[in-house]
């Protein structure tokens, strides 16, 4: 019987809607216009009509989901190989098409080898369950995605501890309280979704290369850069690429910057083999399937080429003017080189009321409300995409603006 359950659980989601942090029903996307002339793509939602909306919260950076040279790459290696993998991948789910994105991925980030997960969050799940041991110390950023909470708090490491955002100062100190285990394990997104902002992973990888020889087993830095692979960087390839340095296991994902679907990791040819053997997430999981492969694969030579790079430039610029637009407007944001921008609102009631302002006005917008965010921290977190065009980012600030006037 549930209805002792329900009762329980129903008190639970009256308490989330009175304190304003249920996500409430979710939008259904009905349609979507192609681009056309100076407007980008528009999007149907369910309930609104024909309404036209521009979509300002999708992780889709280089705006390439909708590109028909990738709808062909999918499609092509669908009628070859089938819809669905049909089984794990050490059973009967390994397709060609897995293997020569895994080798493309391990050439684009300059690594030995990489293998694919269903999902970035079964990677960094995956990766950090594999990689820790009762003898092993990790150390987390506090403001780290939670996927890798969650996955230190699946495991039993010797120790765990967490620093203030970017301290590497605080870091130091955790890293000198866990001498004695036999190996540390640093952990960091390299962009942090809910600000646009970057680790300093420069600084983290010297500090962490310092220690090494304090662990019988070494010490390396896990950095999950999914919002960062992509669309960070001069040629795309992350917080690395933005901070000059080479971490020691890298997660990105597909299904935000490459607008695909699926995780991976990329590192030595000897993790990765290990990560094969012992990673649960990957051993017991079906592969993302071998359409998508072929499309991710076909997003990454977008990004390798020249048209890759004037699609960056692009989004750069998209990213700068509407952050100066927010900043002539009088808004505070987080300001970064990052195409995240947040708009800082600091109170759960009037984030609810800028959203709704937006959606009425035909903006897609999410607002972020502790806990996904700290107490005080509450926010708009815009997300410009390269298929948006000066016009739409013009388009939402006049919208803005209208509500700051109000």
């Amino acid at each position: 019987m549930l209805k002792k359950l329900e009762l329980r659980l129903n008190d639970d989601l009256r308490k989330l809607n009175d304190e304003g942090r249920n996500k409430g029903k979710e939008s259904i996307i009905l349609d979507v216009k192609k681009p056309d002339g100076k407007k980008g793509p528009r999007y149907i939602v369910k309930g609104y009509g024909d309404r036209e909306f521009i979509k300002m919260n999708s992780n889709s950076y280089l705006g390439l989901s909708l590109r028909e040279d990738i709808h062909k790459a999918e499609s092509e290696e669908t009628e070859r190989s089938g819809i669905g993998p049909g089984a794990v991948r050490f059973i009967s789910g390994t397709f060609n098409a897995h293997r020569q994105l895994e080798k493309r991925l391990a050439e684009f980030h300059g690594r030995e080898e990489a293998m694919l997960f269903s999902s970035a969050y079964s990677t960094v799940s995956g990766v950090v369950y594999s990689l820790l041991t009762k003898e092993t110390a990790i150390i987390s950023d506090e403001l780290n995605h939670n996927c890798i909470i969650n996955a230190i708090r699946m495991s039993r490491p010797q120790s765990k501890a967490v620093y203030s955002h970017n301290n590497v100062d605080e870091l130091e100190d955790n890293i000198r309280k866990a001498i004695g285990a036999q190996r540390l394990i640093v952990v960091t997104d390299g962009i942090f979704s809910m600000r646009g902002d970057h680790a300093p992973l420069a600084q983290i990888q010297d500090l962490v290369n310092s220690y090494d020889d304090k662990f019988p087993e070494g010490a390396l830095l896990v950095v999950d850069d999914s919002h960062g692979v992509g669309d960070f960087g001069p040629t795309g390839r992350g917080t690395e690429e933005y901070t000059g340095t080479r971490v020691d296991v890298l997660v990105g994902t597909l299904g935000k910057a490459f607008g695909v679907n699926g995780g991976y990791v990329t590192s030595s040819e000897t993790v990765i083999t290990y990560l094969r053997e012992n990673a649960p997430m990957y051993i017991y999981s079906n592969p993302v399937t071998p359409g998508e492969a072929a499309a991710a694969r076909r997003s990454l030579d977008i990004l390798d080429s020249e048209e890759g790079k004037k699609i960056l430039e692009h989004l750069r610029a998209m990213t700068k003017r509407f952050e100066k637009g927010l900043k002539d407007l009088g808004f505070e944001i987080i300001e970064g080189d990052h195409p995240v921008v947040p708009l800082m609102v600091r109170d759960t009631a009037k984030t609810g009321e800028l959203v709704k302002w937006l959606t009425d006005h035909g903006v897609l917008a999410t607002g972020l409300n502790y806990p996904v965010v700290p107490s005080g921290d509450e926010e708009i977190r815009f997300q410009i995409n390269a298929d948006h065009t000066a016009y739409d980012v013009d388009t939402v600030l006049e919208i803005l603006g209208r509500f700051r006037q109000k």
